[in-house]
């Protein structure tokens, strides 16, 4: 049974860390994309205009 729980605590803890840092992440990975489309978009336009 101890040997249970600290195979839980282990494997746990870096897993509740990274789910937690994927959610704290996810906002800025959107606006990330969001931007880089907005650019992409621009640089079609530009190049349409030379």
């Amino acid at each position: 049974m101890e040997a249970l729980l600290q195979s839980v605590a282990n494997v746990g803890f870096p897993v509740a860390l990274a789910a937690y840092l994927l959610v704290r992440m996810e906002g800025r990975l959107e606006a990330l994309t969001g931007a880089i489309s907005e650019l992409a978009k621009m640089v079609e336009i530009l190049k349409e205009q030379v």
